[in-house]
């Protein structure tokens, strides 16, 4: 059994990246690992994490009627997102990373830079990238 990581967010291309990747993973007979990356700090306050909490156990309950072999990981330890993406699939072996896309500005790139772009250079495996029907 092969193992996908997706990474995901509570927006329309995080949306996307999770149903794209449980097609896979059931397809392929693989074990989906999602991952719910936050920086943490004051942005990340107790009510978003309940919040985000909620989200991700909507998720685990999709994820086993479909029957999806799964683990869902949120983590708040400082990182980019990236760079936890990167890490999990690394120490799970991953067979490839499924990520979301969407569309910013020039100036949006510069301001905030772009973990998309960091997974797609630095993963140490493919990433497959969808795009949100948004």
């Amino acid at each position: 059994m092969g193992t996908i990581v997706v990474g995901y967010v509570p927006k329309p291309e995080g949306q996307a990246a999770l149903r794209r990747a449980a097609e896979e993973a059931l397809l392929r007979d693989a074990k989906l690992v999602v991952v719910n990356s936050h920086r943490g700090s004051r942005e990340f306050d107790r009510d978003d994490a309940e919040r985000s909490e909620r989200d991700l156990e909507q998720i685990r309950a999709q994820l086993t009627e479909a029957g999806v072999s799964h683990e869902i990981r949120q983590l708040v330890r400082g990182m980019d997102p990236a760079d936890d993406l990167i890490q999990v699939a690394a120490d799970v072996q991953a067979d490839f990373i499924v990520i979301g896309l969407r569309r910013r500005s020039p100036v949006g790139k510069l301001i905030l830079g772009s973990n998309a772009q960091r997974v797609l250079l630095d993963s140490p495996c493919p990433v497959l990238a969808v795009k949100s029907a948004e």
